[in-house]
């Protein structure tokens, strides 16, 4: 299969992968499966697979880097395109929910700070979306990077946005931040350590204190908990996973699977060589 078949099948899967969870939640809607409250839940839904594909979009560097496979490279628009689009819904339907009186929305976004960094992310991801083309990438020239370099800041604000909504039960945006942490340090890292194990054991190892420090720190800043007792759930296996677990658990994935295609690839280097020289050698 040449590199332009590969693309095409990766594009292609991306995409069916990107419509996947809108017509999941449209099937279960229609069939009511989502009552007794369905635009609360498709609200939420939809703001989790932004969240979702948000990361993804953020995590294709390091996953071309790790496993040294361009195409990958080219993926990353469409996703973070898909998570444009479904930040978007996420606002459409609370709309929807609002009887679509804009006026209310409106009032209610500047009244609500979490709906203000909402509607602000919402803001820049279409800002993104719409001039991630290579046309406008040749119109802004160096200003391109610029303007993409907000994704760092609007996924920050997003993750923001999903911890207050999500109140008191902040299970998922801990975990999402911890990966959020994980990818971030990952770009801090000197370049030498980013493909190294050395460097993956300390992007573990980071991610999960972070989101200790994440999930303590907001309950303790928020809810007035005692950070303690957020530490001490960690040692009650009855409340595991916790999102740092969860966290240190995706990082030591990361790093099974990068050992893997590491020895596939070394397994198909030695298999060509001995092809090529038992070729040379044949009479």
């Amino acid at each position: 299969m040449t590199i332009q078949q590969k693309v095409f099948w990766l594009r292609l899967v991306t995409l069916v992968g990107l419509c996947l969870p809108a017509v999941e939640l449209a099937w279960r809607w229609y069939n009511g499966d989502l009552d007794p409250r369905p635009v609360t839940v498709a609200t939420h839904a939809t703001g989790d697979w932004a969240v979702i594909f948000l990361l993804l979009s953020l995590a294709m560097t390091p996953a071309r880097a790790l496993f040294d496979w361009m195409p990958l490279v080219q993926i990353r628009r469409r996703i973070g395109v898909a998570a444009a689009l479904y930040a978007g819904a996420h606002l459409l339907i609370y709309v929807l929910d609002q009887k679509w009186n804009l006026v209310v929305v409106a009032t209610e976004i500047i009244k609500r700070f979490y709906l203000t960094i909402g509607f602000a992310t919402l803001l820049v991801l279409a800002a993104l979306a719409i001039t991630s083309t290579d046309r406008w990438q040749r119109r802004l020239r160096r200003n391109w990077k610029r303007l993409h370099w907000l994704i760092y800041p609007a996924a920050f604000v997003a993750l923001v946005h999903f911890f207050i909504q999500s109140k008191v039960k902040i299970g998922e945006p801990a975990f999402a931040a911890g990966l959020f942490a994980w990818l971030m340090l990952w770009r801090v890292l000197p370049a030498p350590l980013r493909t190294r194990w050395l460097g993956l054991a300390l992007l573990a190892l980071g991610a999960t204190l972070a989101t200790v420090i994440f999930e303590a720190g907001w309950y303790w800043l928020v809810n007035g908990i005692d950070p303690l007792r957020a530490l001490e759930a960690y040692l009650d296996p009855e409340l595991a996973p916790r999102p740092a677990q969860k966290v240190l658990i995706a990082s030591l994935l990361v790093i099974a699977a990068v050992a893997l295609r590491r020895l596939a690839l070394a397994a198909n280097k030695l298999w060509t060589k001995r092809y090529v020289q038992s070729t040379i050698s044949a009479p």
